[in-house]
This record gives C-alpha cells, sequence and structure tokens, in this order.
C-alpha cells in the first residue's frame, strides 16, 4: 500500500489520469479547430474524445463511491490534459498567422532576406514615436513562425514583431523545399 492506495486502486488511477490526458488533449484540440473553422478535423477529434471519455468514465463510476481518491486523479488528468492538448497544438501550428515586423532602420533589408527566404512580405512606411518606421507584413504557416522570425532576427536582433490569427488565406506562399516526385508529381498534373 502506498499513501493507503491498494495496487489495484493506484494501477487504475494511473490509468485513469492516463486516458484524461489523452482525452482533454483531443478535446482542447477539437476546441482550437472548431475556432480556426477545421470542422472535418473536430468532427474526428470529437469523436475520439467523447468515446474515449465515455470509456473512461463508466470504467470508473461505480469504483469512485467506494474509493474517492479516483476523482483526484480524474481531476489532475483533466488538468494535465489542457496543458498538454495546449501544447501539443502549438507543436503542430495548425493554421495560419499574420506577422508586423516594425523597424526603424533595416526594413528593406529583413523585406529582401524574408523573401529570399521564400515568403511573401508587402512593406509600409510609417511614422513612429522616434521617426520614420517601415512595417513589413506576413502572412505564413504557424509552423513557419520560428523560421521567418529567425530570418529577420538575424538582421535586427531584437527585432519588435506582433502576431495576429487569420482566418481563411486566399493565397499563400510559402517556400517550396523540393520539386514534387513520385505520386505527388503525378497527383499534381491532374
Amino acid at each position: 500500500m502506498w499513501l493507503g492506495l491498494d495496487l489495484h486502486t493506484l494501477f487504475l488511477g494511473i490509468l485513469v489520469f492516463s486516458s484524461r490526458i489523452v482525452d482533454v488533449s483531443l478535446g482542447t484540440m477539437r476546441t482550437i479547430c472548431i475556432v480556426q473553422g477545421r470542422s472535418k478535423a473536430a468532427f474526428l477529434l470529437g469523436s475520439v474524445e467523447v468515446t474515449l471519455w465515455l470509456l473512461v468514465l463508466s470504467s470508473i463510476m461505480n469504483e469512485i463511491v467506494a474509493k474517492p481518491v479516483l476523482m483526484l486523479f480524474y481531476a489532475l488528468g483533466f488538468s494535465t490534459g489542457n496543458v498538454v492538448g495546449i501544447n501539443l497544438e502549438r507543436k503542430i501550428g495548425f493554421g495560419h498567422l499574420g506577422l508586423r515586423i516594425i523597424t526603424c532602420k533595416n526594413g528593406e533589408k529583413i523585406a529582401a532576406a524574408v523573401r529570399k527566404a521564400g515568403y511573401a512580405v508587402t512593406s509600409f512606411l510609417g511614422e513612429g514615436r522616434d521617426g520614420p518606421i517601415t512595417e513589413l507584413y506576413i502572412v505564413c504557416r504557424r509552423k513557419d513562425l520560428e523560421r521567418v522570425l529567425v530570418v529577420a532576427k538575424e538582421i535586427e536582433a531584437n527585432t519588435f514583431y506582433i502576431t495576429e490569427q487569420t482566418g481563411t488565406v486566399s493565397k499563400l506562399y510559402r517556400p517550396i523545399m523540393q520539386p514534387a516526385s513520385g505520386w505527388r508529381a503525378i497527383m499534381k498534373k491532374k
């Protein structure tokens, strides 16, 4: 017995905790997909999430009355699942974002370097607190954000930037790493 738990209760608690992490992570990602308008992904994630949730809940419902410590495992799994889901979605990087880079002196250099890296850049001249500025606007996939920022920060180490969530993007320019080959080349010809 560990902390007053028998081996069966501890095993069941760990199983509940782990299952809740998975189903709540899926739920968090599903919610983000809904916000971004990704209905197919939200449908799939929701189906798996609810199925898993029902399996976990039905397996411990009778046990909770006899072993209330399982509620703690359930609650901790839920809380941990939220954090895991957010971090997992950040890694996957669904969707697009608008990136605004504001600079006083290196606008043209940063724009040229970002374009050379394969991204479209729109530049605007403006007036800032200390005089003229250049604002660069770039739409990219969320997963490409760090790559674009590395290019900008090579020119201006403490680049000031702002990101914004975007909805639908009509056309997106992004670097092509290699030409399509194999079945992708065949599918592209159609």
